[in-house]
């Protein structure tokens, strides 16, 4: 079930806790490369005054029930190429979800501007209880 809600373009959007993400379009991913937009809104994070805009989440890495990671290109050219990505584990409780964010092959320039990480660990952390909720009520006898 978490693996299938982070494969939705819109699930993206569901469990978003910066408040960036305002829709979603696009296929459900299913492979490296396969791609999809989403309408951002970087006013949220109340930092860089950017306004709406839109980018592509391209997927970087791909394995069924185990790996999604993306890269993003947008109005910064050439991409920034920082990852974000969900593992996901079988666990005697259900499903293990490790979130990361890895800006490890940024640019000296990006990463001299100060903005890196953009989505603070916090924020990481709640958009995985936002996901562990939406699981919990399709699963749960009572959801």
């Amino acid at each position: 079930m978490a693996f299938g809600v982070l494969c939705e373009p819109n699930g993206h959007v569901r469990i978003d806790s910066s408040g960036m993400l305002q829709s979603a379009e696009g296929q459900r991913v299913q492979r490296v490369g396969d791609r999809f937009t989403v309408h951002m809104d970087r006013e949220a994070l109340g930092d860089r005054p950017m306004g709406q805009y839109d980018v592509a989440v391209i997927i970087t890495q791909f394995a069924p029930e185990a790996l999604i990671e993306w890269t993003v290109s947008g109005t910064i050219q050439p991409p920034i190429k920082h990852l974000y990505g969900y593992e996901l584990e079988p666990s005697t409780l259900g499903t293990l979800v490790t979130s990361y964010y890895d800006w490890s092959q940024i640019e000296q320039r990006y990463r001299d501007q100060g903005i890196f990480p953009v989505i603070p660990e916090t924020t990481l952390r709640a958009s995985l209880g936002i996901l562990a909720r939406i699981v919990e009520s399709h699963t749960s006898p009572h959801g």
